[in-house]
């Protein structure tokens, strides 16, 4: 299985990372901003940069769709995994065009609202994590696993 792993640097590539043990036994790509802290955590990694900032952008919404379209096209992965922020909307959309499985994890930080990426992926996401009981309350189709951390 080939897995894309999607996120903002900071927590959200934190959160991503510490999947470890579940992606580390298959191939995969990481899109990321290409920042200080994503170059030395995934510096033995295959990392596409995408644009920042993201949040209510709507030029580099643009601009990570094209990201999103080449390294699908290109990569194949079977899965897309993302924790947020903005940068999962264009990979989740394309990612169902193109008939991949996606999974989001919604960040730990909310405990009973949404994010607007969540809100937004929601949608089309094949497994919708959550990491707090109160948050099904939020997405109709959530699941909790408990905290990541």
């Amino acid at each position: 299985m080939k897995i894309c792993l999607v996120g903002s640097s900071g927590g959200h590539l934190t959160h991503l990372y510490m999947l470890k043990p579940f992606w580390q036994e298959h191939e995969r790509v990481w899109v990321t901003f290409d920042k200080a802290d994503a170059q030395s955590l995934l510096k033995d990694e295959k990392m596409y940069p995408c644009y920042f900032p993201t949040n209510r952008n709507i030029k580099n919404l643009l601009r990570n769709t094209v990201v999103a379209w080449k390294v699908l096209r290109k990569e194949k992965p079977d899965l897309i995994i993302s924790s947020g922020a903005a940068v999962a909307v264009p990979f989740f959309y394309l990612g169902k065009l193109f008939r991949k499985k996606t999974a989001y994890i919604e960040v730990f930080d909310r405990i009973d609202k949404s994010t607007l990426t969540g809100k937004l992926v929601h949608p089309v996401t094949d497994l919708f994590v959550v990491q707090w009981e109160e948050m099904l309350n939020v997405y109709s189709k959530a699941i909790n696993l408990g905290s990541i951390f």
